[in-house]
């Protein structure tokens, strides 16, 4: 079965090693927590809210063994208006034998406020 899995983090400053390198760890974590391998991921969107163009976060997926072949593709979050500033988020489709409610989301810093109902490990 095909699963969306949700990722989210923030970063105090748009710089781009700031930027690859929080997204490289909310990436790692989700892979953990849901025991996905590089080839069973059909394709991964990431958005950023418009404060952050120093650097693509997809790079960051680039750099880990395994995820050349994986389709990836970043794009601008809607800018609405008082919405979580300096965010990347991160929509990855892959194949799986979970049910949607034993997939687990991942978010980071100050991106747990986006969906506190779907953080498990709250004190990570």
């Amino acid at each position: 079965m095909t699963r969306g899995i949700r990722g989210a983090t923030t970063v105090s400053e748009n710089e781009e090693t700031q930027i690859i390198e929080n997204t490289r760890v909310l990436i790692e974590e989700m892979v953990h927590k849901n025991n996905i391998k590089p080839e069973t991921i059909s394709h991964v969107f990431i958005s950023v809210t418009k404060d952050l163009n120093a650097g693509f976060p997809a790079r960051a997926l680039r750099k880990l063994d395994g995820w050349t072949y994986v389709p990836v593709m970043c794009m601008a979050e809607i800018d609405v208006p008082g919405s979580l500033e300096k965010c990347i988020r991160i929509m990855m489709v892959a194949n799986t034998a979970q049910s949607q409610e034993e997939v687990q989301h991942v978010f980071h810093n100050e991106a747990v406020k986006l969906r506190p109902d779907l953080v498990k490990d709250k004190g990570e």
